[in-house]
């Protein structure tokens, strides 16, 4: 009883509403009621009018049995209207307005398809132990043999690594001078290309020459990953060389405009040099766009705020944060879910959702010039646990 009684609590914010729909629905029954009255005074009715409003019964057990079945009708309505949340608009004692939010109860963990490449693929492998299924499609240009290696270090769970065709393919990018570049020469550590970005980007075959890719077909188990999916997230990861490449091979771009699941695009904490050098969390979304032919349709961007210290050792190597800026908000947004309610703002289509995303690391950067020299710094490093939060977080907006 108290089990019932806690779900039927649900509708405490539509009493009113369903007292007037009720006292509606009973004038329209009896003006039907004396239309169908008149008309069995004014006109011969067809035989089956007889057994359709039971006239072989007794007007009384005809009037009880009728009572009965609406009854039950209406209790049954009322009961798969519990099941839905039923949450105001305005939080306001005086508003009267409501949302009613509907959702399916279940415990099943979540399948999610990741595309990235890098740290930043074995960064996000640790979501698995949150999800049914991970499938992380690896880069184009990348081995798999390198993140099962990788991946050995740690225990994930759930997670397989997988390529999203056949062929190992070259990534070349076009900076804005003009100059074409193969993404594996290291651009961002380039002093000469610091200024520089990326303004165009193609698969090469492994002898240099340009490849179609729509030559290329997708492996089965990355397609049905990505169809399978209720949530395909981009990234952590850089834009040119982890995220992009995969989003030229024109199967995978139709599985995921096809799909149902949410997209999620983790935007980078730093700008790289020579690649995405002034860009803003508007030109990241939409290069997606641009060569994904779809929106995310939620970008995490971090809102942590870097010591100076950290800011300083950055901006030597060129790079500068990854903020909103309030000239690129669209429109502002409230989302509510089970546990905050939050203002989102939209950009270029997607709602963007700033969090602390990252972490400082300490790691030991080694010199080239002295291979025996090296120094520790503090680095921004996306984290683990963060990031899986913030993803599930979105996963329970509905």
């Amino acid at each position: 009883m108290q089990t019932i009684a806690k779900r039927l609590s649900a509708l405490r914010h539509l009493g009113w509403p369903l007292v007037l729909a009720s006292l509606g629905t009973v004038c329209i029954s009896l003006g039907i009621t004396y239309f169908v009255i008149a008309l069995y005074h004014t006109v011969t009715l067809p035989s089956f009018f007889y057994y359709i409003t039971l006239q072989f019964l007794d007007r009384w057990l005809r009037g009880w049995l009728l009572l009965l079945i609406g009854l039950f009708i209406l209790a049954a309505g009322i009961w798969k209207l519990s099941g839905v949340a039923i949450i105001r608009l305005d939080s306001t004692p005086s508003s009267e307005d409501e949302f009613v939010l509907g959702f399916r109860r279940t415990n099943r963990a979540p399948r999610i398809t990741v595309l990235s490449g890098g740290a930043g693929l074995l960064i996000l492998a640790s979501l698995g132990r949150n999800a049914s299924r991970l499938t992380c499609i690896t880069p184009v240009q990348d081995p798999v043999e390198y993140y099962y290696r990788a991946s050995s270090l740690y225990h994930f769970e759930n997670v397989i690594f997988v390529p999203p065709i056949p062929t190992r393919l070259e990534v070349e990018v076009q900076l804005d001078d003009g100059t074409h570049h193969n993404i594996k020469e290291n651009i961002s550590h380039r002093e000469k290309l610091a200024q520089r970005h990326a303004v165009d980007i193609t698969l090469v075959n492994l002898d240099g020459q340009s490849a179609l890719a729509a030559q290329q077909p997708i492996f089965r188990q990355a397609l049905e990953a990505i169809q399978q999916a209720d949530a395909i997230v981009l990234g952590p990861g850089s834009l040119f060389e982890s995220i992009l490449p995969d989003l030229q091979i024109p199967e995978v771009r139709e599985a995921i405009r096809r799909s149902k699941a949410r997209t999620i695009y983790i935007c980078s904490l730093m700008t790289e040099p020579g690649l995405t050098t002034g860009f803003g969390v508007a030109d990241h979304i939409r290069q997606i766009t641009r060569y994904g032919g779809f929106t995310p349709d939620y970008v995490l961007v971090n809102a942590q705020r870097i010591d100076p210290e950290v800011r300083q050792m950055y901006e030597a190597a060129h790079q500068s944060p990854v903020y909103m800026n309030p000239e690129e908000y669209e429109e502002t947004i409230v989302s509510k879910t089970d546990r905050v309610t939050a203002r989102d703002v939209v950009v270029e289509g997607a709602v963007v959702i700033e969090a602390d995303l990252a972490t400082s690391v300490v790691q030991l950067t080694a010199s080239l010039d002295e291979p025996g020299a090296g120094r520790t710094v503090r680095v921004l490093r996306h984290d683990p646990d963060k990031l899986a939060a913030a993803i599930l977080e979105i996963l329970r907006r509905e």
